[in-house]
């Protein structure tokens, strides 16, 4: 199973990994899109006024742009351990185990803007960029991912995709049909049934679920395993539209 995240507009900073190799990411296929992305927000850190306008950068975040600027000689940690905020909180990575995170490392990737899907044990550097920004000189941040990462997909060709990324992140990588793969959406219902979609605990539910997997070291392959897992784990899954299933919380 591959399970795929969101990144966090919120990182943690520092780390004491060695600097940035996108050539060591995976999915090489992506070398190219992620030097170009990389490339373009370095020259854009060049003029910090023009940054921080097409990044929505405030005043007391204007460090930011500094880290863009050291993207390629910054120091790393691991993916999963740099982003913060609800998700990870919730995920707690660096409270598990060597072999909970062992089947992170094995099992997870983060649909990141700038470098494209990341391993979770991968180190990369603080950066600020968004799904949704363009960059000066270059296409849409989609227009440059969303068939590369597809394609990437299918040389990857996972067994079964439990896709957990927000729909602006899930667009940057597209599962293409030939992939077995199910996208969550975390819901609530109400004493007669009716299910509503969340927002913040949408975040904290696919965190402490992925942290429920990661513990369990769990080995699913198809949609009836992640069914039959969920119902001996405590979680409940209700079908939903095709290709999706609801996060009851």
């Amino acid at each position: 199973m591959l399970v795929l995240l969101p990144p966090s507009e919120t990182k943690r900073p520092g780390g004491d990994g060695l600097p940035l190799d996108l050539a060591g990411l995976p999915l090489p296929s992506l070398s190219g899109a992620r030097k170009t992305v990389v490339d373009a927000l370095v020259a854009l850190s060049s003029d910090e006024e023009e940054a921080a306008r097409v990044l929505k950068i405030s005043a007391k975040r204007r460090h930011e742009i500094g880290d863009n600027a050291a993207l390629r000689t910054a120091p790393t940690m691991p993916a999963i351990d740099r982003y913060t905020g609800v998700l990870f909180d919730a995920l707690d990575a660096a409270g598990l185990d060597a072999a909970a995170r062992a089947w992170l490392g094995d099992h997870v990737m983060i649909q990141s803007a700038p470098f494209g899907p990341v391993g979770a044990l991968d180190g990369i550097p603080a950066y600020r960029l968004a799904a949704g920004t363009s960059l000066p000189g270059t296409p849409a941040l989609r227009r440059i991912w969303a068939d590369a990462v597809s394609q990437a997909w299918a040389e990857l060709r996972p067994d079964f995709v439990l896709d957990l990324r927000s729909e602006a992140y899930a667009a940057l990588g597209p599962l293409p049909a030939g992939v077995a793969a199910v996208y969550v959406r975390v819901m609530s219902e109400d004493s007669g049934g009716a299910a509503r979609a969340l927002n913040h605990f949408n975040k904290h539910a696919k965190g402490e679920l992925v942290r429920a997997l990661a513990v369990q070291r769990a080995q699913i392959e198809t949609i009836d395993d992640l069914h039959e897992w969920a119902e001996g784990a405590g979680w409940t899954l209700r079908a939903g539209a095709p290709g999706e299933v609801a996060l009851i919380v």
